[in-house]
């Protein structure tokens, strides 16, 4: 029997979590426009609509089509964003207006759509994810040319090259995909009858890109996308249930990009091949001491192939060497690559002797990776072909230019010649004492130091300079370019070329450690910052050093946006006069809160509000998102090279490390100082409740027999008053007193609970006895349903907390004002609990205080008359908790809004009581209502008021009890 493996398992429930929070997300897939994408979309949402969900069209394109147009009919359509491009207003989906409606499904018509310039992201699919990541569902539509991985395949079949495109993981990651097809005559037909396009445009169309024959192939693709779907899905149902073992090794595949032509091809292949092997892939572009003096224009291509491999859902990687091959097959076995993709050289002949095709030498040292050679298809299509041409001819005219830029400044040519003029000096005052062997020597030295420290261009002038000066001053005849020995010319040569070569490798050896030091520099300054941030101790330093850091790697200006209690994002400015600090218009704190909201990257150089000045950063940390990281480039293109921007996340994600250690190291010591303090203060409390007791007692034992000795004099005498002041002083004292104790002793952990199985009404008619001096005021009503359990209690304890509960509400409450209490057996988390509840008729519980009142020292009314100390309802808790209940409170609302009091409610856990010998109760001790009679029940009499209250009297009689009890409502 195959068992699931546990990771897989979490690893799945984990997926499922994330996709239960995001909206679902349908594509009504098409192998070309007419097939009825749009049509079909419209009538599943009219389904869904009529299933009672709440669908909105956010934007649908009905191209004219009447049919199409008539099913938007009963369905809400948001109205449309007009954005201001070059002077005219478009129209365009409204992405703000759709989240604020969210509608449960919103209708978002062609995924691969590109935006107007100024809309907050560059394409319709990036809305979309939005749309997702808030929870709503999301229908739209998209056909097969438009998919990034087949953009080259189409372009192939039809001529035309579509550059609307969406990444494949948009696809793949669709929750559902339903394929609409046509066959190629039916949709000739629906478009000669002009169904799809005006009737000029349909012409023009079928004569194009709508032929039969790209038609047939357009739908074999769509088809063959949609069967890989489906077979991906096949294979993720029986992963998930074990029905086969699966492997854990996986298929790796690692493509080489250059800076050719056929880079965005290679890309593209490897992405298909990738996805038919459900591999997972890497884009790597090795940069050699030749391809760094390449032009920007052939840079910026590779960087732009790179970029596309990492939307196709690549990991890219620039590596540095001399040798490509052996850079690219160590970085293979590293990573553990299977399977290594290059392109095809199309070099024949002569040319393929002088330089051996990349392909080739790789074949040689490949060992045992697979190696598939990809051809570009420029040679088949004369498009391509014209296209190779023209930026062949680009490339050569970019390469001249940039051989001008990098030419040596004329000084440095100077330089040179002042050189070998001393050397010539040199050498003529020892030409006498040394042989002329000798002198090579001095001017090979004067080469290497001038291609060291001026460059090779002056390093090769100096070559043939040299050359020159030692065969005029020295090479008999002197004074004189004739050589009278023939094996001097051999001399030359050989002094000519090493010149060369030594020139070349100083130049080779001075840029290859120059990129080094920068390097090296770099990754010291990433060394430096983590030192600096692990000492930090407050934001401002740790905002102080990543901005300076920051600012002096990447030559930039800095800003951190740190979020205050609401979540809403602030500069955090440790000087404000530093050059480094970012800030003004360039600083945009709405783009930085959508930043930390989104939890994703904005701004320049990205697809999300590309326009902005800055480059925003969310700062992601393991728990959460601490801030965001905003950076304005001096050269704005050291942000394309992919080297450079996981150097920016790394950068990031130690200042976010930074942020959220010293947060947690805030709420520590804030926690320890609470900690200290409370235990300070329970001792405290405790030693002096202690010496307090027993002096209160003796002030309320004599104070209460003073009162009785007064009690039977028939005139009232003028200390009578002050008597009973001082008892009634003395009683409250004492009670604060109890409660100060009771707190003490339960904070210590020393409560022992003696539970016995009692009846709720015992307890609550003991607490009501024990009350009745307080409650003189406050008729009760007792509201407690006859088929209650036993509960397992501490009957000293509860009467404890309905003798808080009571002396709380008689004290927030007016005189005169009932209470009500009641009891029902409820489920919660499917176990029985008995929920008791106190209701009042007073003003209330302030807001935002329900739930802090049971903290300790807290009451209700801020500075008030009313005597107490804020612990009666902090016992409650405690007590609650011991019994392993819940608390809480909540105002009780009336139909018109208004307030009619509070309610206080406890839970009480309901467990399986002894079997009973006999039955302990009769039909004939319950009353007509149903209820218990405390007249009648044995259990209930000694729980009653031993002195009769007129108040207390009506309320818990049997007459007054209801009929019927009702169950409290639950608030």
């Amino acid at each position: 029997m195959n068992r699931p493996d546990p990771d897989e398992l979490l690893d799945k429930l984990q997926r499922d979590e994330e996709k239960r929070q995001r909206g679902k997300l349908k594509v009504f897939f098409g192998a070309s426009a007419g097939v009825g994408k749009t049509y079909a979309m419209l009538q599943a949402a009219k389904r869904r609509g009529d299933d009672g969900v709440d669908v909105v069209v956010g934007i649908a394109e009905t191209h004219g089509r009447g049919e199409t147009a008539a099913l938007l009919e009963g369905l809400e359509v948001l109205p449309l964003a007009h954005i201001e491009y070059r002077g005219r207003k478009l129209a365009e989906f409204d992405l703000d207006a759709a989240l604020a409606r969210k509608p449960q499904l919103i209708l978002v018509d062609e995924l691969a759509h590109s935006n107007v310039q100024g809309a907050r992201h560059l394409k319709r699919w990036q809305d979309v994810y939005e749309l997702l990541d808030a929870g709503i569902d999301v229908y739209t539509t998209v056909n097969v040319q438009h998919l990034e991985s087949l953009n080259d395949v189409v372009g192939q079949i039809t001529g035309i090259r579509v550059w609307e495109t969406v990444p494949d993981r948009v696809f793949d990651r669709a929750d559902e995909v339903t394929l609409v097809d046509l066959p190629a005559e039916e949709l000739l037909d629906r478009m000669r009858d002009g169904k799809v396009y005006m009737a000029q445009q349909a012409e023009r169309a079928v004569r194009n890109f709508f032929r039969k024959g790209n038609l047939i192939a357009l739908r074999e693709l769509a088809l063959r996308r949609t069967a890989d779907r489906v077979d991906a899905q096949m294979r993720e149902y029986r992963a998930d249930r074990s029905i086969q073992r699966i492997w854990q090794a996986r298929e790796r595949l690692l493509v080489c990009v250059g800076p050719g032509p056929e880079a965005p091809l290679l890309v593209r292949a490897a992405a298909r091949l990738a996805a038919a092997l459900k591999a997972d892939w890497l884009a790597v572009y090795v940069e050699t001491p030749k391809l760094q003096r390449l032009p920007d224009a052939r840079r910026e291509r590779t960087l732009n192939a790179l970029k596309l491999a990492a939307e196709l859902g690549a990991e890219t990687a620039t590596l540095a060497g001399t040798d490509a091959v052996a850079a690219l097959i160590g970085y293979a076995r590293v990573r553990n690559v299977s399977k290594l993709v290059a392109g095809a050289s199309p070099r024949t002949g002569l040319a393929r002797w002088l330089r051996r095709p990349l392909g080739d030498r790789i074949a040689e040292r490949a060992g045992d990776l697979d190696l598939t050679l990809i051809r570009a298809s420029s040679e088949r299509d004369g498009v391509e072909r014209r296209t190779t041409l023209d930026e062949g001819v680009n490339a050569w005219r970019e390469a001249l230019q940039a051989a001008r830029e990098r030419r040596s400044p004329p000084g440095a040519y100077g330089w040179a010649l002042t050189i070998c003029i001393g050397i010539t000096v040199v050498a003529s005052q020892l030409f006498a004492h040394i042989d002329l062997t000798n002198l090579v020597m001095l001017y090979l030295l004067g080469v290497i130091f001038t291609a060291v420290r001026l460059g090779r261009g002056p390093g090769v002038v100096q070559s043939f300079v040299s050359v020159a000066a030692f065969d005029y001053f020295f090479v008999p005849p002197r004074m004189s370019f004739s050589v009278s020995d023939t094996q001097y010319l051999l001399t030359f040569f050989s002094m000519l070329l090493t010149s060369l070569v030594i020139s070349h490798l100083t130049s080779s050896l001075r840029r290859e450690a120059s990129v080094a030091r920068r390097r090296e520099q770099r990754t010291g300054a990433m060394y430096a910052m983590a030192r600096e941030l692990a000492a930090a101790l407050t934001m401002e330093q740790i905002v102080g050093i990543g901005s300076r850091h920051v600012s002096e790697v990447f030559g930039a200006r800095v800003a951190i946006l740190l979020p205050d209690s609401a979540d809403q994002v602030k500069q955090k400015i440790e000087d404000p006069d530093a050059a480094v600090t970012l800030e003004g218009a360039a600083l945009d704190i709405d783009v930085g809160q959508w930043v930390y909201d989104q939890q994703k990257p904005a701004g320049h150089g990205t697809d999300t509000l590309p326009a902005a000045a800055a480059l925003y950063l969310p700062l992601k940390a393991p728990m959460r998102t601490r801030g965001v990281l905003a950076v304005v480039m001096r050269d704005q293109s050291e942000l394309a090279v992919p080297e450079q921007q996981r150097m920016l996340d790394a950068f990031a994600a130690q200042i976010a490390l930074a942020v959220e250690r010293v947060h947690y190291v805030d709420i520590a010591r804030d926690a320890l100082v609470n900690m200290e303090s409370e235990r300070l203060r329970n001792s405290l409390l405790s030693a002096i409740s202690h010496d307090l007791r027993t002096p209160l007692t003796t002030i309320v034992g004599f104070s209460s027999m003073l009162a009785q000795t007064r009690e039977g004099q028939a005139v009232k005498q003028p200390g009578d008053d002050l008597v009973e002041a001082i008892h009634e002083e003395a009683l409250r004292m004492t009670g604060i007193v109890t409660n100060l104790l009771d707190m003490a002793r339960l904070q210590a952990g020393g409560l022992q609970l003696n539970r016995q199985w009692s009846l709720l009404e015992e307890t609550v008619g003991a607490a009501l006895r024990a009350c009745r001096r307080v409650l003189a005021r406050h008729p009760v009503q007792v509201k407690l349903p006859v088929d209650l359990p036993l509960l397992q209690l501490d009957a000293v304890l509860m009467e404890r907390l309905f003798s808080n509960l009571f002396e709380n509400a008689a004290k927030y409450t007016p005189a005169d004002t009932p209470l009500v209490i009641g009891a029902e057996e409820i489920d919660e988390d499917g176990k029985p609990v008995v929920r008791v509840t106190v209701d009042d008729t007073g003003p209330g519980l302030p807001v935002g205080m329900e739930a802090r009142v049971f903290e300790k020292f807290t009451r209700g009314e801020k500075e008030s008359a009313k005597p107490g100390i804020g612990l009666g309802l902090a016992i409650c808790r405690a007590i609650v908790d011991a019994h392993g209940g819940t608390i809480g409170a909540v105002n009780r609302i009336d139909r018109d809004g208004h307030i009619e009091g509070a309610r206080f409610w406890f839970t009480l856990p309901v467990e399986t009581p002894p079997p009973a010998p006999e039955a302990l109760e009769d039909e004939s001790e319950l009353d007509e209502g149903g209820e218990r009679s405390p007249e009648l029940s044995p259990q209930l009499t000694p729980a009653l008021p031993s002195e009769p209250s007129p108040h207390l009297t009506p309320e818990l009689s049997p007459e007054s009890y209801p009929k019927q009890t009702s169950k409290p409502t639950h608030e």
